[in-house]
């Protein structure tokens, strides 16, 4: 082997050394434990929106039209009598539709349905029976639903969620006792499912509604349970 050659070899070598010395060394995969948390908060609703709605029946579209709208006026202005603001009602839906029977195997039309529906805020749940006794007297035909909410509900989402989080650092913190450890760092926290929704409606069948103009219809809030729940990871250590 000749004088340049040996060099070549000799500088290869030099070169290929440090790449070995620069490989990190493989080191364990640290244990993880993995916890859900729930937490829960009851509250007393503080709010409720009723919703209502008045229907009126005739051979003429126009003449449907105009008795709903003479009839749902009516609810309004009582409404307004009794102290509820004009910003605390909305129109939800409104309909007009032909209704027919099957006669003989041919569709008889028999006339047309007006339907409009409205929501009633109401940032005093007591008065809720109120409002069904005042629209079913002033000619509502039916009510569909009551819901009750939380006007902070917000705040009371995050107060149950840091009820979960804490409820499962305490069952990470018990699984890890378990196997003769601690916990060391939380490496995630995620909340499956986001957000809870609000409470849908309490419904009513019509017969209800007609049954509130005899009496005072008395209507029970409760209470309001909000949920929330998490997923923590942690290594053990």
């Amino acid at each position: 082997m000749t004088v340049n050659a040996l060099l070549v070899v000799a500088v290869m070598s030099s070169i290929a050394s440090p790449a070995r010395a620069q490989t990190p060394a493989t080191t364990p995969t640290d244990a993880v434990v993995v916890v859900s948390g729930e937490g829960l908060v009851k509250a007393a609703p503080d709010q409720a929106w009723v919703t209502l709605a008045a229907e009126s029946r005739s051979k003429n579209p126009k003449d449907a039209q105009s008795q709903n709208a003479k009839t749902m006026n009516t609810v309004q202005e009582r409404l307004a009598l009794a102290g509820f603001p004009k910003d605390a009602v909305r129109t939800v839906a409104y309909d007009l539709q032909l209704e027919s029977d099957w006669v003989n195997g041919r569709q008889v039309p028999r006339g047309y349905l007006a339907r409009n529906t409205i929501e009633v805020r109401l940032d005093d749940i007591t008065r809720v029976g109120e409002v069904i006794d005042i629209s079913i007297s002033s000619g509502a035909t039916s009510v569909h639903g009551v819901r009750f909410d939380l006007k902070q509900r917000a705040s009371l989402e995050r107060e149950a969620l840091k009820l979960a989080t804490a409820d499962a650092r305490g069952r990470a913190e018990a699984a890890a006792a378990g196997v003769g450890t601690t916990i060391g760092r939380v490496l995630r926290i995620e909340e499956p499912g986001g957000r809870p929704s609000p409470p849908g409606p309490m419904m009513m069948m019509r017969e209800v509604a007609q049954d509130a103009r005899a009496a005072s219809t008395p209507v029970v809030a409760g209470e309001i349970e909000i949920r929330a729940s998490v997923v923590l990871s942690a290594t053990l250590k």
